[in-house]
């Protein structure tokens, strides 16, 4: 069904505000004008506005402001991500819905859910995803050792922070996995991965980006650490439009990834950094590491200079520090 929905938003789009005649559409599709009416109301019923006489024909007056597969697609500039998704209204997690068919998806699917109720962020911590954000899981298979998995995080955050910076906010990645504008958090990602041995089966990038909530949108308890893209911008921005941006620099990023040497990508994340160069205290499971961000090494680990002057790696853990300009 997906196919000839989309061919009729096409060709309604393309029509300009002119009417096309039921005939016309169906001979275009090789199907019935009883067929065409039948896809125009489930399309009406989905929120696109478009007005119908007997005489005249159809006419496009708006599309819904919602993240469907068809308006993501038209225009995408992508090979690989975004060929195929999974669109749903409201999901537990697009992680979770992600990891269930990863095994059998082709590579580059996407899995967006309009609203999460079961968000997760790292280390199991609650991710609120309510309506007008971008919730979305990524699935890659891109055949590197386990270790180098991790990679994908940093991968994720550069691709999110020079879309941000595109739209005119100095986006910064905070170590090791969200984006903040003006040190306060617009975007969360997870990675998760599953190896047999040491190859990656697949991993999944799940992607959070508070793009068009009002702060009253977000808890209390995190609302004073956060942020949205339209707080900062002062308007509403095309959801549709951002996140077709975002696939296609996420592309050229995971392409970079996989045909050059990562230092490349490591040295255009440390310029965005909004962690290196602070005091910082990172907390890991078994203990709390205290020092200087000093830099990274190619895996992602966090290297600290402690005031002994030793330096430790940190590959994970929770990391805060004054935020100053």
């Amino acid at each position: 069904m997906g196919d000839k929905r989309s061919q009729i938003i096409k060709a309604l789009k393309e029509a300009k505000g002119s009417p096309v005649s039921g005939e016309e559409l169906g001979s275009r599709l090789g199907i019935s004008r009883t067929m065409i009416w039948k896809y125009i109301k489930s399309l009406q019923a989905d929120g696109y506005e478009i007005d119908s006489s007997p005489k005249r024909g159809y006419i496009l007056k708006s599309v819904p402001q919602l993240l469907y597969p068809e308006e993501i697609q038209m225009g995408l500039k992508t090979t690989l991500l975004g060929k195929k998704i999974h669109y749903f209204e409201e999901l537990s997690s697009t992680n979770s819905t992600a990891k269930e068919i990863a095994l059998s998806e082709e590579e580059g699917a996407l899995v967006i859910a309009e609203m999460q109720k079961g968000g997760r962020g790292r280390l199991g911590r609650e991710w609120v995803s309510p309506q007008g954000g971008i919730w979305m899981s990524i699935i890659l298979k891109p055949g590197v050792p386990l270790t180098h998995a991790s990679r994908l995080t940093l991968v994720a955050g550069l691709a999110v922070a020079n879309v941000i910076r595109d739209l005119g906010l100095d986006a910064r990645i905070k170590w090791p996995n969200d984006v903040r504008v003006m040190g306060r958090k617009v975007c969360g990602i997870l990675t998760e991965a599953k190896a047999e041995v040491d190859r990656v089966d697949y991993v999944i990038v799940g992607i959070g980006i508070n793009v068009n909530m009002d702060l009253k949108d977000i808890p209390e308890p995190l609302r004073e650490g956060s942020t949205t893209l339209k707080v900062e911008l002062g308007r509403h921005v095309r959801r549709v439009r951002f996140l077709q941006d975002l696939l296609f620099e996420f592309e050229q990023q995971y392409i970079n990834f996989k045909t050059q040497p990562f230092s490349q990508i490591l040295n255009d994340w440390m310029a965005l950094s909004d962690t290196i160069g602070r005091e910082v205290k990172v907390t890991t499971p078994s203990r709390i590491i205290e020092g200087k961000a000093v830099g990274m090494t190619s895996d992602g680990a966090l290297v600290i200079k402690k005031s002994d002057n030793t330096k430790e790696e940190v590959i994970a853990g929770r990391c805060v520090y004054e935020y100053s300009k």
